[in-house]
C-alpha cells in the first residue's frame, strides 16, 4: 500500500472534516480532576497521560512547557536469561544448610551459585520535548487540568496584557499518538520546540515539512549489550511561520494563532526474544494514519475510546455541588488538608485516579504497567522500574476485575505466557524442576532468575502467584476459553512445586519450599533471611495447587495421576499457625518479633489477595490476622499501606480501614533527592497523587483503588458481601458498575450508613448469595429468594438462582 507523504497529507488536513480545525472543544466541569493554579517544577508534580504504549508527564510551564516521554519497550539491554549453571549441584548443600538453620552459610552459597552478573534490565525515559515561548510570561490567571473522564491534560493561561493560551494534551489509544495543541488568543504565538534527553539522542528538524525526527540508541546494562533504539516521529500543524536553528534540530514557530503537536514513538522491540522490529516504518505509518484526521475528530476518536472503559463505574460519596465546588482547590492542598477536614469525595478521585492510570499504562496489546506504570523520567528508575513480583507488579492488577476492566488485565496474562517459557529454562537448570519458576523480579527480557542478593532474591514464588491472576479472572467471568488457553501457566507452577518441594526438615509430614524466605524479612536468632516453608510460601504453594485442581476438572484435563498427586501433595502443605501472641505466625517457628512493623505483611497473603482467612470459614486464622496487622502499625511505605488497606477490609474494620486511607492521602511535597529513599518521610502522597513509596511506585495507586472497593462490597468467600467494610466518613454514596465474582454487576446506594438499594447484574446465570448488615428485601423478582443461616454474625443472606441477562434489585426493609 502506498502512503502519502506527512507534508501531503498535512496540507490536505486544513482543509477537511472541520470548519475551525484549530479548536478542540474540552469539557472541564468534570469534578473527576486533578486542580493547579500553577506550574510543575518537579516531576511529582506534573501530570500524567498515556495510551498504554506512550506515555508523557505534562508540567504546564508557562515560559517554558515539557512533555517527559516514555515508550514502553524503550529498555536497557537486550535479549538475556539470568540463569547460573552452577546452581543445581549445589542446591542439595544449600537445601542440607538451611534444614540446620545456617542461614547466613546458604545465603552465601546462593550468592555464589544461584545470581549471576544480571540483576534485571532498567526501563529508560526519552528525555523531554521542551515548547520554549516567546514573550511576556507575567500572568495574571493560570489553571492546569487533568481531567480524568476524558484523560485530557488542560492549561488555560492568561497574560497580564490579557492575552490568553489554551493548551490541550491528550495520549491517544485509537491513534497511539499523543497530541499538543496551543491555541492563542489576542497575542500571536511564538515558540520554539527541541529535546533534551539524558541518553544519546539525534534529532533531525525539518522546516519544509514541519517535522522533527529523534533517534535515542538503548544502553549496555551489567554487561548485556543495548539491542535497542527508539524514534519519535513530531509533526507540526500550524497556521504560522516555521525555521529551524543553525543545527537543525530545533523548530521555530511564530506568528500563529494555533499549533498542533502529533507525535509517536516505537522501537525495534517485538518480543523478548525478537528485535528485529523497525522503528522507522512504525511511526511513519501511525503518523500517517493520524493525519488522516483533523484535530477535532482527534481528539473525538481518544475520548471515545477512552471513556468505553472509565464509564463503565461510577462512584460517589457526596453532593456533587459540593464536589464541583473542591474540584476547584488545589488537589495538593486538598491532600495536605485530608486530615483536618471532611472531603470522602477526594477518596473517590482516588479511586477514580487509580483506574485512569490502570488504563493509560495497560491495555490489550501493550505491555504490563511495571513499578512506575509507564512514567519514568530518569535513565536510572528506582529499582530499575522493573517488575517485582513478590507483591508490587500483582497490586498493579488487584483492582482490574473488579472495577471491570478486563482488558487491562490481559498484559498481565500475555507476560505471563512468556515468563512459562523463560520460568521453565529456569525451572530446569536451577532446580532440575518440571513446570516453571519466576522469582522476585523479572523485566522486558522476562528474566527468571534470581537477582540483588539472596536475602532478597531467593524467593521462588513469583511466577506462582503471577499465574493466580489467571484463577482470579476466571472466578470474576466464569469464561472456559479463557481458562483452556491459560491453563498450561496455572497447571505449570503446580508441576513445579510437585517436583520441587521438599520433605520439611522439622516435620516429615509435611512438604515444603527450600530455600525461601518470606520476603525480605527473617525472625530474630536466625543469622539470615533464608530459610524453608515460610507461611507465605505455603499459602502460595496452597493456591496454585488447588486452583490447579479445579481447573483440571473444568477444561478436563485427562491427566488423572497429575490431579491425584496435586490431591495428595495438597494435604501435605503445612497448616497456618497461630503463636504465642495470638499472632499469625509468618514462620514455622514461632518467631514473629510483636514490635516488629516490617512494611511486608507475607503472612497476610492468606487473608489477602487469597481467600484462605475468612471470618466465615476461619474464624481463629481470622482473629491472628487482626492480631498481625496491629502488630504490624498503621504507618508504612506507600504501597504497603494499600495492601493494609486492603487488609483491614477484609477484616470487616472500616474505620480502621479509613485510618489506613488516611495515612496513605497525606502529602509528600517534594521529590527531593534527600526524601527519595527515606521512608521515614511522612507523607505517602505526591502533589500529582502519585504513590510515594518514597520513592514513586505506582502500586499504591493501584492498591488503593482495590482497597476503597473491597470497603464497599467483597466476594471472596461465596458471598456478595454488600458494604461489608464502610466506615463512617463514607456514611453516604452511590457506586455503579463494580464487579464480583461469578459474574455479577453491582450497583449501589446508601445513606446514614444504610444501604438503600443494591442492584446486582447476573452475566452469568450464576447461584447469587447476597450478604448484608441489614435485613434486605428483593423487588419483583420471579425466582425463589430463600434466607439463609449467616455464615458471619450480625448479617443477613439470601440466596436467589439467577437468569443470564437479570437483574435483581435489594432494597432495605
Amino acid at each position: 500500500m502506498k502512503i502519502k507523504t506527512l507534508s501531503a497529507i498535512a496540507l490536505s488536513l486544513l482543509t477537511i472534516g472541520c470548519s475551525n480545525p484549530q479548536k478542540i472543544d474540552v469539557d472541564t466541569s468534570t469534578w473527576m480532576q486533578l486542580h493547579y493554579s500553577k506550574p510543575a517544577t518537579q516531576w511529582t508534580q506534573a501530570l500524567p497521560i498515556g495510551n498504554a504504549r506512550m506515555a508523557a508527564m505534562v508540567f504546564g510551564g508557562v515560559e517554558t512547557d515539557e512533555l517527559q516521554l516514555n515508550e514502553e519497550t524503550f529498555w536497557a539491554g537486550g535479549p538475556y536469561n539470568n540463569l547460573n549453571e552452577k546452581a543445581l549441584e549445589a542446591l542439595p548443600q544449600i537445601r542440607e544448610l538451611v534444614s540446620k538453620d545456617h542461614s547466613d552459610a546458604a545465603q552465601k552459597l546462593i550468592d555464589q551459585t544461584f545470581l549471576t552478573n544480571q540483576h534485571g534490565m532498567r526501563y529508560l525515559t526519552l528525555g523531554s520535548l521542551k515548547f520554549k515561548y516567546d514573550g511576556d510570561t507575567n500572568t495574571k490567571d493560570y489553571q492546569r487540568q487533568l481531567l480524568l473522564p476524558s484523560a485530557t491534560h488542560q492549561n488555560s493561561i492568561t497574560y497580564a496584557d490579557g492575552s490568553s493560551q489554551a493548551r490541550t494534551a491528550f495520549a491517544s489509544m485509537q491513534d497511539s499518538v499523543i497530541v499538543y495543541h496551543v491555541k492563542a488568543d489576542k497575542r500571536p504565538l511564538s515558540f520554539t520546540i527541541y529535546h533534551e534527553s539524558p541518553l544519546a539522542s539525534v534529532v533531525t528538524a525539518d522546516a519544509a515539512n514541519h517535522t522533527m525526527t529523534l533517534r535515542t540508541d538503548g544502553v549496555e546494562h551489567e554487561g548485556i549489550a543495548p539491542a535497542l533504539r527508539a524514534i519519535t516521529r513530531v509533526k507540526l500543524l500550524t497556521d504560522g511561520k516555521v525555521s529551524t536553528n543553525e543545527g537543525n534540530n530545533q523548530l521555530i514557530i511564530s506568528d500563529a494563532s494555533y499549533a498542533t503537536v502529533i507525535l509517536t514513538s516505537a522501537t525495534n522491540y517485538v518480543n523478548y526474544h525478537d528485535v528485529t522490529g523497525n522503528p522507522e516504518a512504525v511511526t511513519e505509518a501511525r503518523l500517517a494514519a493520524a493525519l488522516n484526521h483533523d484535530i477535532q475528530s482527534l481528539y473525538k476518536r481518544h475520548k471515545k475510546g477512552f471513556e468505553q472503559y472509565f464509564n463503565r463505574v461510577e462512584m460517589n460519596l457526596v453532593d456533587t455541588k459540593l464536589d464541583t465546588l473542591r474540584s476547584s482547590i488545589d488537589t495538593d492542598m486538598r491532600v495536605k488538608e485530608f486530615n483536618n477536614q471532611n472531603d470522602p469525595q477526594l477518596a473517590a478521585l482516588l479511586f477514580h485516579y487509580g483506574r485512569y492510570l490502570l488504563i493509560s499504562s495497560s491495555i490489550n496489546g501493550s505491555q504490563p504497567a511495571n513499578l512506575q506504570g509507564k512514567w519514568n523520567g530518569s535513565p536510572y528508575a528506582p529499582w530499575d522500574s522493573k517488575y517485582t513480583v513478590n507483591i508490587n507488579t500483582e497490586m498493579n492488577y488487584w483492582p482490574a476485575e473488579l472495577v471491570g476492566l478486563p482488558e487491562c488485565h490481559e498484559p498481565l496474562f500475555n507476560m505471563i505466557e512468556d515468563l512459562k517459557e523463560t520460568g521453565a529454562e529456569a525451572a530446569r537448570t536451577l532446580y532440575g524442576a518440571d513446570g516453571w519458576v519466576v522469582h522476585h523480579n523479572t523485566d522486558l527480557w522476562r528474566c527468571s532468575g534470581p537477582i540483588d542478593f539472596a536475602c532478597y532474591g531467593m524467593w521462588p514464588n513469583g511466577g506462582a502467584w503471577l499465574a493466580q491472576h489467571i484463577w482470579q479472572h476466571f472466578l470474576f467471568t466464569r469464561d472456559k476459553e479463557f481458562l483452556i488457553k491459560h491453563y498450561d501457566a496455572l497447571a505449570g507452577t503446580a508441576r513445579f512445586y510437585l517436583s520441587a518441594m521438599v520433605e520439611c526438615p522439622s516435620n516429615s509430614e509435611w512438604l515444603v519450599v527450600s530455600p525461601s524466605m518470606s520476603p525480605e524479612h527473617g525472625y530474630p536468632g536466625l543469622d539470615g533471611w533464608v530459610t524453608y516453608g515460610t507461611t507465605m510460601d505455603n499459602q502460595i504453594v496452597y493456591d496454585a495447587i488447588n486452583s490447579t485442581i479445579q481447573a483440571a476438572e473444568i477444561v478436563g484435563d485427562s491427566d488423572i495421576a497429575f490431579v491425584e498427586q496435586l490431591k495428595a501433595t495438597l494435604k501435605r502443605i503445612p497448616p497456618m499457625q497461630v503463636g504465642k501472641y495470638g499472632q499469625l505466625q509468618e514462620w514455622l517457628v514461632d518467631g514473629d518479633d510483636p514490635r516488629d512493623q516490617h512494611r511486608h505483611i507475607s503472612h497476610l497473603y492468606g487473608l489477602y489477595p487469597s481467600d484462605q482467612i475468612t471470618a466465615s470459614k476461619t474464624p481463629e486464622l481470622f482473629k491472628a490476622s487482626g492480631v498481625t496487622l496491629t502488630q504490624r502499625g498503621d504507618e508504612a511505605t506507600g504501597w504497603s499501606i494499600g495492601w493494609k488497606l486492603n487488609l483491614w477490609a477484609r477484616m470487616l474494620d472500616g474505620d480502621h480501614a479509613m485510618k489506613i486511607l488516611r495515612n496513605f492521602i497525606t502529602l509528600l511535597p517534594s521529590d527531593d533527592p534527600k526524601d527519595m529513599y527515606n521512608v521515614g518521610t511522612i507523607g505517602r502522597t505526591y502533589p500529582n497523587l502519585f504513590c510515594a513509596h518514597p520513592p514513586f511506585q505506582i502500586d499504591g495507586n493501584f492498591g488503593v483503588t482495590a482497597g476503597i472497593v473491597e470497603m464497599l462490597l467483597q466476594s471472596h468467600d461465596g458471598a456478595i458481601h454488600l458494604l461489608p467494610a464502610l466506615p463512617k466518613e463514607f456514611s453516604n454514596g452511590e457506586v455503579k458498575g463494580l464487579r464480583a465474582r461469578d459474574g455479577f454487576e453491582v450497583d449501589m446506594k446508601w445513606a446514614d450508613g444504610k444501604l438503600q438499594k443494591a442492584t446486582i447484574l447476573s452475566l452469568n446465570g450464576q447461584p447469587l448469595r447476597v450478604r448484608s448488615s441489614h435485613p434486605l428485601k428483593v423487588e419483583n423478582c420471579e425466582q425463589e429468594v430463600t434466607s439463609l443461616d449467616p455464615a458471619i454474625e450480625n448479617t443477613y443472606e439470601y440466596l436467589i438462582y439467577t437468569s443470564r441477562g437479570e437483574r435483581y434489585n435489594f432494597v432495605a426493609e
